[in-house]
Parts: structure tokens; sequence; C-alpha cells
């Protein structure tokens, strides 16, 4: 009896400890995994927001806006802007797109023909239409007071102060991916309103309680709708873990840069813990199980073989012996299962951290990345466009927003292929002209070569042969190239692009004449976060291999003729 009960309270005893220590780990993978999983989300919201900040700049410049606010009674002119508002907002996939006048009555509007349609209504109540006035700029988070649908305004005042274009920017889309994984996701403004969310009912609640005088304001300002702006059942909290109602999470909270909102991502701590509480207990009873049944058969045993002395002492002897035998086969075995074990748990945590590494260098970075190049050449045609109609140069202004509008499509096209690249999905290749991927990366980059005084040399065959890739992709690796070799020379750069073509392979090289790249660092060029930049994050090279990678071909890096960094794409013949 007091055997059992000793036996009891190890194997007890060894379960709690056991459960405790599975519970410990699977928290700590956990915090690891949310945050990163929360730097992913938030790249993908910050793409969203920063892919449509430009379109109310191009509006504000654009003649045919000052035109109908100028001529708004000309009934044809103002159709014409409808109808372009119209197909802008359509190809832009935003919610709304209108033009109001100084006094803040919508002149014209992209949903002209909806029932709800926002032409002739007043807004100069909004927040976002007397900030833009006033400053030129603005942007405010807010339900809309017709369609009832939230989103963020972005609005821009026209040059002389003709009025204020704004968009709309609706994240239905964003949110319904975000309902598809486990993991609730909550966007909340600096006062801790919850602006987006894939829970519905969580929606313009607060995660403390606001006082009354912000309450006031707010709901005076019709910001929100009459939503009651009542605190979510936020309790427990204790540094990253929260209970919300009746569920438990561990949370991971980051700033959305250029915004005043934060992200926070929970992942419930019930699915993650109770597989490993399950799996520990298991594993302590087995244990205990192993050590206390050897032990109790002994004392058993021994207890007869006491017994049974005077009329056998042989048996007894040859019962020890049987027992001790037995008993060292049964700890060499428990040995051996401990040794598997914590080998195999210590390969599973290997392999988990190299996933999640993979996972943070090829991704998380890319998407704020490769969008900055066409929004920097879309600034400057802009900033040309309006100099050039100061002069007179209409043509050439018209000849400038035509490209602002190719670069425009082109944004959204760079923005649906990182979704894809972010999955690892597949892609579509083709024939590809070499020589039209130099002139699109030049075309991106022309205003900086120029302000550089840079001298391009180019070596490309009339005849070189198609190569078999992705035109706007490999347009992304040479702009990170050509990008490099601008930054790594201090004075005049000097660049040759060359291409020549094998039995098998197209390529095309970039020379620069800087420094060159050390033995060191050309080793481990191609590692995450490795750069010889000041402000670099080393990641441009490594998305570019994984691009060149991902087309059946290759990125290497050399000596140039000049002595400076020399890096070669090489592709298969189409």
């Amino acid at each position: 009896m007091v055997f059992a009960l000793v036996g009891l309270l190890l194997c007890l005893g060894a379960m709690v400890f056991a459960v405790t220590e599975a519970r410990d780990r699977a928290l700590a993978g956990a915090r690891a995994q949310v945050a990163t999983d929360a730097r992913l989300k938030l790249a993908v919201l910050r793409a969203e927001i920063e892919k449509h900040r430009s379109l109310p700049v191009v509006l504000a410049e654009d003649p045919d806006v000052a035109d109908a606010l100028t001529r708004a009674g000309d009934v044809p002119v103002v159709a014409a802007l409808n109808r372009k508002l119209e197909t802008l907002s359509r190809d832009t996939r935003v919610g709304v797109i209108y033009v109001m006048d100084r006094q803040g009555v919508t002149v014209a509007a992209s949903n002209w023909r909806e029932s709800d349609s926002f032409v002739g209504q007043r807004y100069d109540f909004r927040p976002y239409f007397k900030a833009a006035l006033a400053s030129g700029a603005a942007e405010h988070f807010a339900l809309g007071t017709k369609s009832n649908k939230p989103g963020l305004y972005l609005a821009r005042r026209l040059r002389d102060g003709l009025g204020v274009v704004v968009i709309k920017v609706e994240f239905n889309g964003l949110e319904n991916e975000w309902a598809a994984d486990r993991d609730p996701v909550l966007v909340t403004d600096d006062k801790g309103v919850v602006l987006l969310t894939d829970r519905a009912d969580w929606r313009f609640h607060t995660l403390s309680p606001l006082d009354a005088a912000t309450i006031e304001a707010t709901r005076a300002s019709l910001q929100f709708g009459a939503a009651p702006l009542a605190p979510l059942p936020v309790t427990d909290r204790a540094g990253d873990m929260l209970r919300i109602g009746g569920a438990r999470f561990v949370s991971a909270t980051v700033p959305v840069p250029t915004t005043s909102w934060t992200l926070m991502l929970l992942r419930g701590i019930q699915p993650v813990t109770r597989q490993a509480e399950i799996s520990a207990a298991l594993l302590a009873l087995l244990g205990s199980l192993v050590v206390i049944g050897p032990a109790g058969v002994y004392l058993r045993r021994r207890q007869r073989a006491i017994e049974r002395q005077h009329q056998d002492i042989a048996r007894r002897r040859e019962l020890e012996a049987e027992v001790e035998d037995r008993t060292r086969d049964l700890v060499a075995a428990n040995t051996r299962l401990s040794g598997e074990i914590a080998e195999r748990q210590q390969l599973q945590d290997e392999l988990a951290q190299a996933n999640r590494l993979a996972i943070l260098g090829q991704i998380a970075a890319s998407v704020a990345h490769e969008i900055n190049q066409p929004v920097a050449a879309i600034r400057s045609y802009a900033d040309n466009a309006a100099a050039f109609i100061d002069r007179g140069d209409t043509a050439t202004a018209r000849a400038n927003l035509g490209l602002i509008a190719g670069l425009t499509e082109k944004i959204g096209v760079i923005t649906g292929q990182l979704r894809n690249f972010a999955r690892r999905a597949g892609r579509a290749t083709g024939p590809v002209s070499l020589s039209a991927v130099v002139d699109g990366a030049l075309l991106l980059l022309g205003p900086r070569l120029r302000r550089q005084g840079a001298e391009i040399t180019g070596d490309i065959p009339v005849d070189l042969p198609a190569a078999l890739g992705n035109p706007v992709r490999l347009e992304q690796v040479l702009v990170n190239l050509l990008q490099n070799a601008l930054d790594a020379v201090p004075g005049v750069p000097r660049i040759t692009i060359a291409a020549r073509a094998t039995a098998d392979t197209v390529e095309v090289s970039v020379a620069d004449n800087g420094p060159g790249l050390s033995p060191e660092v050309r080793a481990r060029l191609f590692t995450p976060f490795v750069t010889t930049k000041p402000a670099g994050l080393g990641l441009g090279l490594v998305i570019s291999g994984d691009i060149v990678k991902d087309l059946g071909g290759s990125l290497e890096a050399g000596e140039g003729p000049a002595g400076g960094a020399l890096f070669t794409v090489r592709l298969r013949r189409a």
C-alpha cells in the first residue's frame, strides 16, 4: 500500500513537471512565431496603403481636374471627369474618388452613376477636407456617411487652392485574407479604437475604456458613425498575454510606419499548449511506469522469496538474479528511449528555426522593397509635368502624364506579383527581350542617372535572342543592380550594360567603376542582411537572386574590367 501511494505521487509529480515544461516551451515557440507572423502581416498592410498614396498626388496635378473645378458649370467637362474617375477607381481598386471645390461641394466623383453618388454633396465638415485645404495633404480613417463602409481617406489640395482631391481606400479584401487564418488581427488608432479586424463584432470597439470627453468628441465628428466605442472584454492582461471574452491569447504588437496605427496579432494559447501538454503527460506517465513498474516487480518477488527462504534458497537466488537482469535491461531501454526523444526534439527545433529564418529572409522585406522605384519615378515625372505646364509645353507634359499612367499600372502589376512571390506560387514565363527590359530599368532610374551625371555604356547586340523569363520581375532585378552600382561609386558613375548569347543561355551583365567587392564580402554576398551600404538592409541581392533562380537562371558576382563590381544574370534561351 505504501509503495503504491509513493508510486502514484511520483507519477503525478513527474506529470506536473513535464506538463509545465512543455507548456513553457510551447508558449516560447508561439511568441517567436507570432512575432514573425505579425511582421509579415504588417508588410502586406503597409504595401496596401503605400500603393494608393501616390494617386491623389497625381490627380492633384491633373489638368482635367483643375479644368472641371474652374468650369464647374460646364456639363461636358464635368461629365468627362466623372467617367475618368470612374475608370480610375475601377482599375486601381479603390472605394471611391471624388473632387471638391473650396467650399467642400463635390463637383465630380467616381460613383456618379450610383444612387448614393457624392456629386453635389457637401463634405466641408470632414476633418480631412479642412486639413488638406490648410496644409496641402491629409489622411483620415472614418465611416462613410452615405455608404456606411469604413475606409482610409487620402486627401490632396490642388494647386492654387482650387479644391481638394480625395480617394477612399477600403480594406475588405485584406480583412477577408485575415479571416482565412485562425489568428485574430486588430489594427488600432492612437486612441486604441479598432479600425481594421477580421472579427466584425470587434470593429470600432476599444482595447481600453475611453474617457467621456473623447467619446463625445469622436461621435460629434461622425468619424465612426453611431458606433458605441465600447471596450472589448479584455481581462488578465500581463505582458504579451491577455484574455478576450473566454479565450486566452499570446499577442505581438507592431507599429504601422507612416501612420499612428498599431497592428496586433493574437494566437490562441489553448491550441498551442494542449497537444504539448498531452504529449508531455503521456511521456511522463510512460517514464514513471518504466521506473516504478520494475521496482514493484522486484519488491513483490523479493517478498515471495523471503517467505520461501527456508524451503528453496536456490530458487530465491535464481529469482533475484532474474530480477536484476530484467532491471538492467529496462534501465538500458529507458536510457536509449530518452536519448532518441532528445535527439528528435532537437532536430525538430532546428527544422522549425530554419523554416522561420527562410520565411523572414525571403518574404518579409520584399513587399516594401520592390515598389519604391516606380513610386519615385511617378513623383519625378509629376514634377516635370508641372514644370512643362508652367512653360506652356503641354505636349511634353501630356507625354509625362502618359508615362505616369503606365507606371501606375505597373505598380499594380508589381504588387500582385509580390503577393504571389510571398506565397511562393508559380509564375508565368515566356520569351523576353532583354533589350526592352534594360530600357525599362533605365526609364525608371532616368532621373537619378541624370542627377548623378552617370555615364551609361550599352553593348547589347541587335540580334540578341529572347530569354526565358518574366519581363516585370527581370526589370526589378536590373533596377536593383543599377541602383547598387550608383550607390557604390562616390564620384561620376560609369556603368556598362552588356549582353551576349551562348548555345543554351542569354546573359546580361552590369559593371561599375566602384571599389569592387572584397573576397570576404563576395563569399557571403547572397546571405540575408549582408551589405556594404551604411543604411542598407542586405536583402536586395537576396531577393534578386531568388527571382532569377525561380526563372531557372542564376545571378553571379565578380570583378569588372574597371576594377569595380560585375553582376551577371544568366537565363535560358527561349
